[in-house]
């Protein structure tokens, strides 16, 4: 018998395949991240990467101690929580996309946008060492699928009579927070190229926060929709 069946945990590696799959799935937790490090800089993308992994532990120990049927059986409650990640996601998604049409198709020229940031003063550390974390953790944790997608999930994988339920429930979530701290990694990596290369061309970066902006918004919409039909339906 193997490590992971005694502990009560079946067919991990299928767990792990599954794992990467979801992870990789675009959504606004990876996109933050993305997009942060591409404004901000790496140490502010690994700061928005530690509030997403934060957020999702608190879901999945949610989860597993009953919150996924207490939304089940509470569909207007799910529909309120999902409506406010819906407000909170567009209020991002508009930030962006009037910092690009503020900064990056204003009249001011490419080479005016360069020398006001060259002279801009440096942002307070103290407000970019928190917003980025506090922003990724609240986005996270208004998300209500997730918790009912942590533990659906999860107990696929989890033997109904294991001798130690909760630790194999969180060793599924350690391995599930392993693979998404490696994606983030990837994507805070390929967001801060993105930056060097964007800081030389500030019609392109408009263009990307615009982009990122709409993203957001669509997934705002997505979660309004949602809200309506699960109380409608």
């Amino acid at each position: 018998m193997s490590l992971w069946h005694a502990l009560g945990i079946h067919d991990y590696g299928a767990f792990v395949l599954g794992t990467v799959l979801v992870v990789l799935l675009p959504g606004p937790n990876s996109l933050y991240a993305f997009v942060t490090a591409s404004r901000q800089g790496p140490a502010a993308g690994f700061r928005a990467a530690l509030g997403i992994l934060t957020g999702d532990a608190i879901l999945m120990s949610a989860a597993v101690l009953g919150a996924a049927s207490l939304l089940r059986y509470l569909p207007t409650l799910f529909a309120v929580l999902q409506l406010t990640g819906a407000v909170y996601l567009a209020w991002l998604g508009g930030k962006l996309v009037w910092e690009a049409v503020r900064h990056g198709w204003g009249k001011q020229t490419a080479t005016a946008n360069e020398d006001d940031r060259a002279a801009a003063p440096e942002p307070e550390p103290r407000r970019v060492a928190i917003h980025p974390f506090r922003r990724a953790l609240v986005i996270s944790l208004l998300n209500p699928k997730a918790i009912l997608f942590f533990f659906s999930f999860f107990v696929l994988f989890v033997d109904a009579d294991a001798p130690h339920p909760y630790l194999a429930f969180a060793l599924l979530g350690l391995t599930l927070q392993v693979i998404s701290a490696t994606y983030l990694t990837i994507l805070i990596l390929a967001g801060a190229r993105l930056r060097r290369w964007s800081q030389a061309r500030p019609r392109a970066h408009a263009w990307g926060l615009a982009a990122t902006g709409s993203a957001f918004l669509l997934f705002s919409a997505k979660l309004v929709r949602d809200a309506f039909a699960r109380v409608g339906g």
